[in-house]
């Protein structure tokens, strides 16, 4: 059976398939209308299903994108106030979880459509890092069977003067991937070789609690 996994090499200015924010987010919104979406219309939640950044001491780790509405300007960057929360893992399920607060903005001012920057708020304002969609997947109203698909992202981190470079692996479902679609976006990430492969060597699977995610 052909996989129907595709990932692409970081900085490529031919993403495959096709790049589309809306996608990428998991809606049927065209990017134009996230812009202009009422703060809290949309709220995308992933789950961190595996990743090869440091340290390993995490679980129940989910992040939420919400659009920042914009002016529709086309030159008007598109940004997403990006939350992490995560508990530690020696924590209790019934914790309340730590929050990482920053903002994402797509640099469509770069050739590779995929780049984002993200930037910390708050004590965290000081703070900034790199980062790119290498491939995803996510269901449609055109999917025949939508149930059966399980929508998944991987991205790429770039290393910092704090923190190497890194891959994450994310569901939109708590309960994770099917191993078989783990193992081929594992074999897609080797088969982009350079850095890309070594860190898939590196890749472990993200604690998750029992009683589920925060």
């Amino acid at each position: 059976m052909v996989s129907s996994v595709t990932i692409n090499p970081p900085n490529t200015t031919d993403f495959q398939p096709q790049f589309e924010l809306e996608g990428l987010m998991g809606t049927c919104f065209h990017p134009s209308d996230i812009r202009t979406l009422s703060k809290g219309t949309l709220r995308i939640q992933r789950f961190l299903f595996g990743s090869a950044v440091p340290p390993q001491n995490k679980k129940d780790v989910r992040i939420s994108y919400t659009p920042i509405p914009t002016d529709p300007s086309p030159r008007t960057p598109i940004q997403f106030n990006d939350i992490v929360e995560y508990r530690s893992s020696t924590a209790l399920p019934s914790s309340k979880p730590a929050r990482v607060v920053g903002i994402d903005t797509l640099n469509t001012a770069s050739a590779s459509p995929t780049r984002f920057k993200w930037r910390g708020k708050g004590l965290l304002m000081i703070a900034s890092s790199r980062w790119q969609l290498l491939g995803y997947h996510h269901h449609t109203s055109s999917d025949p069977q939508p149930d059966s698909t399980t929508p998944w992202a991987v991205t790429y981190f770039e290393k910092t003067l704090f923190t190497p470079a890194g891959l994450d692996i994310y569901a939109r479902k708590p309960e994770g991937l099917p191993e078989n679609l783990l193992q081929d976006i594992i074999s897609g990430l080797r088969g982009v070789g350079g850095e890309v492969a070594v860190l898939a060597e590196s890749l472990f699977e993200v604690q998750r609690s029992e009683q589920g995610q925060p």
